[in-house]
């Protein structure tokens, strides 16, 4: 395994900024067609707000590119039907090749799990897509020193050095303002792939530097509607050792930790 097994637990100071689950399938000209009245009768009760965005997500090049195309030529953008509860902490997106759950307040994997599970559920009720042709569960952490206690503590102390890298070195301090690096590993048991961004960034309005760990756990195999969820629990369960390899026993404490019940 690339992880060391750890002890699942939860946080008192939890770092998790948002979870996101997507699930991609071939594309259904049912959900650009008509509005899906039926998909929003079957949530409303939870997800009582509706919001409708026409838009294209492309890599900055592409974007650069398609910006210099005569307007004829610049291709249609896809609408998206978002669905949000009251408190805005939950967010369904509907395209016609895909459906995703994000959180903004997360607290543990078996309440995400339950509200996604009705969700794919109910679409695949409404639409019966035919396979699943990309599964991803990403989860963004954002580590800032002063919520967690934590003074001017040196990031080489609170992450692992593979993780921070030349930005962890003691002499820098805290003269980086902005580092990246992205990375794509390979999960055991052919399970799927994890894509890793790690950025150190200052963040608005104290210019206090923060620490973003973005990973999404993810598989492009042809996956059938019955194999998701077991998939998205062995994805939950990597990124579980994930996290805690990332970090060192002095940010764990920090982040005042509790068995999970």
């Amino acid at each position: 395994m690339p992880f060391p097994t750890a002890n699942r637990v939860l946080y008192e100071t939890n770092p998790l900024d948002e979870v996101v689950c997507q699930i991609r399938f071939p594309p259904i000209l049912r959900i650009d067609a008509e509005p899906p009245a039926g998909f929003q009768e079957e949530i409303r009760s939870q997800y009582p707000n509706y919001s409708q965005t026409n838009a294209i997500t492309l890599p900055p090049q592409v974007a650069q590119f398609l910006a210099q195309l005569p307007l004829g030529q610049m291709p249609l953008a896809q609408v998206s039907h978002e669905f949000t509860s009251l408190d805005d902490v939950w967010k369904i997106s509907l395209t016609r090749d895909f459906v995703a759950l994000t959180c903004k307040r997360y607290d543990r994997w078996e309440a995400f799990r339950a509200r996604f599970s009705f969700v794919l559920e109910t679409m695949t009720q409404h639409y019966r897509p035919s396979l699943f042709t990309r599964i991803g569960l990403r989860f963004r952490n954002i580590f800032c020193r002063s919520k967690l206690g934590l003074g001017e503590t040196q990031w080489s102390e609170l992450l692992n050095a593979a993780v921070t890298g030349i930005c962890g070195a003691h002499e820098l301090g805290g003269d980086v303002e902005n580092a990246q690096a992205v990375t794509v590993l390979r999960l055991p048991n052919d399970v799927g792939k994890c894509g890793i961004r790690s950025t150190f960034a200052v963040q608005d309005p104290n210019h206090e530097q923060v620490f973003m760990l973005d990973s999404d756990f993810f598989t492009e195999q042809q996956t059938e509607a019955a194999d998701a969820i077991p998939k998205l629990n062995a994805f939950n369960s990597q990124a579980d050792n994930f996290f805690r390899w990332c970090i060192t026993e002095a940010l764990h404490r920090a982040m005042r930790p509790r068995p999970v019940d």
